[in-house]
């Protein structure tokens, strides 16, 4: 708890001058004032993060939190459990989808165990494991409020250690079986929406599947009894520990002031949950793609955050965060090599009244 403490005391604003800076540089270019778009948009905040209004962006890393989640006894997935161990390994191995979108990226994975219920040896994992999976939240809190602050204090941690690193650019991603459960419930409680209006089909639900996972969640909600007050109570009676650690990413992100990606709806949720236990979070957080789970929409608009893309994607595991990565590298690469009206010995343009 000393560690989420000192982090939610200590985060920082954006820096305004730096901004101001940026911006100059931007409106110095070759183009009509604001023509780029959000691409300027995502230069400006970039120099607001680092304090630099030539910031570097050279050392990307995509975080995966890895867990189960006990609530897959209530048959709300249509996936064996084992998938999360499965699919978790196989990060290592180079041929997932978020193994080649980030390489295409220029970027690398981190894969973190912070929950998987498998005893999983794989060197090329981070063991972070709070313990085999949570609790089944049909019938009680899904950890406690303890291994909840733990799971986060992880995600912290581990952006700590990228920092140190010389990491400049994070996105997060997420693997564990019925953690779109976890997230609707989430999401259900912090948003006040109804329970079937932000609860998709998930790997590929039956209708009555479908049907069977909505009464699961308000089940929870009703047996939990959660306090949408208190993010962090909500968070350990209806979530998971991926949800959490990636909580503690977003976190870790505005402290060591690090930008970072949002991947689809889970990730999202996380960062809801980061930014309702501090709002200053949500000036370092910036969205990727519009997942078509339905709650994805609704989380994104609480946050403030609207999709950079809509492909129909829902995959997880950091995708979207990757393909963000290469709107970035555009927006860098238009900031740093286009030339200025100096350059092109043109007048510049100036805003009218």
């Amino acid at each position: 708890m000393e560690l989420l403490n000192e982090v939610l005391d200590n985060i920082g604003e954006l820096d305004s001058e730096t901004m101001e800076k940026a911006q100059r540089r931007l409106d110095s270019l070759t183009k009509p004032l604001g023509s780029l778009g959000r691409l300027e948009n995502i230069i400006v905040q970039f120099a607001g993060i680092s304090k630099n209004f030539m910031p570097k962006i050279d050392q990307k890393k995509i975080i995966i939190m890895c867990s189960d989640n006990g609530v897959f006894e209530e048959g709300v997935s249509s996936c064996p459990k084992d998938v999360t161990s499965s699919v978790t390994q196989n990060f290592t191995r180079g041929f997932t989808a978020v193994n080649v979108l980030s390489k295409n990226a220029g970027a690398d994975v981190i894969v973190v165990d912070i929950g998987v219920d498998d005893n999983i040896v794989n060197d090329k994992i981070l063991n972070r494991k709070i313990r085999r999976g949570t609790d089944n939240i049909a019938k009680g809190p899904a950890m406690t409020r303890e291994e909840a602050i733990h799971a986060i204090e992880v995600g912290i941690d581990i952006v700590k250690s990228q920092k140190e690193a010389g990491v400049n650019l994070l996105g997060t991603g997420e693997m564990g079986i019925c953690n779109t459960t976890t997230s609707s419930a989430i999401t259900a409680v912090l948003t006040g929406a109804d329970v079937k209006d932000i609860t998709g089909i998930g790997s590929g639900l039956s209708n009555s599947a479908f049907l069977n996972k909505v009464s699961v969640i308000e089940k929870a909600i009703i047996v939990n009894k959660p306090d949408k007050n208190d993010p962090l109570d909500v968070l350990c009676k209806l979530g998971g520990f991926d949800i959490a650690g990636l909580v503690g990413c977003f976190l870790g992100a505005a402290y060591y002031r690090i930008p970072i990606f949002i991947d689809g709806f889970i990730s999202a949720v996380a960062a809801l949950v980061a930014t309702r236990l501090n709002s200053k979070v949500s000036d370092f957080i910036l969205p990727s793609h519009g997942s078509s789970e339905p709650g994805s929409d609704l989380v994104l608009k609480e946050l403030g955050k609207p999709a950079f893309l809509n492909l129909g994607m829902r995959v997880g595991e950091g995708t979207g965060a990757a393909l963000a990565f290469c709107i970035v590298d555009a927006a860098y690469a238009a900031y740093t090599k286009m030339g200025t009206f100096d350059d092109a010995k043109i007048e510049q343009y100036v805003p009218q009244d």
